[in-house]
């Protein structure tokens, strides 16, 4: 699901904010995996004067990726996470690295010899289950970090959400 979204440079949220509207370098998602559940974050680095916009493509993503995926986005997606193990596994370093999940998850020993047949295995429906169960756009907490002057009243308009301005501490911004 979230290669899919926003794990990949083809994805969703980078095909979207990149290649068809050119605001932003790069946009990504992920989930900050953990023992207990982590967070999920999605983000960009954007033009300014187009973080009103920003929000409103990424919001439609997050709520699109909820929605049916096309076959063709699926294979793509299951093709792209299969072919890039490999490169994971290439130094003593990346092996260490990719056996830690291994023992924080309590993933079964086999669990990159079955890699490949646990990838071929997802279906639409599991994307869309998945997707439905951890990206909720109704219960989100965007920051946004800018020229508050510029800005603000563009994000307002959007009506997102309410704005809330606060300092480099987290604290609210009394006028």
């Amino acid at each position: 699901m979230n290669t899919i979204l926003g794990g990949a440079f083809t994805s969703r949220l980078n095909e979207n904010l990149r290649e068809t509207h050119a605001y932003t370098y790069g946009a990504f998602s992920g989930f900050g995996m953990r023992r207990n559940p982590g967070p999920f974050l999605a983000e960009a680095e954007v033009v300014a004067t187009k973080t009103d916009s920003s929000l409103l493509q990424f919001m439609h993503e997050l709520n699109a990726i909820r929605d049916t995926v096309p076959m063709a986005e699926l294979r793509k997606a299951k093709r792209y996470l299969e072919l890039q193990l490999p490169g994971e596994l290439e130094t003593s370093r990346d092996i260490a690295g990719q056996l830690v999940p291994v023992a924080v998850y309590h993933l079964p020993l086999d669990f990159y010899n079955t890699y490949q047949a646990h990838i071929a295995a997802v279906t639409r429906a599991d994307v869309q289950r998945v997707a439905r169960a951890y990206v909720d756009p109704t219960h989100v907490v965007i920051v946004v970090v800018g020229d508050r002057a510029a800005i603000e009243a563009p994000l307002r308009a959007t009506h997102v959400g309410p704005v809330q301005d606060r300092n480099l501490d987290g604290l609210p911004i009394t006028q």
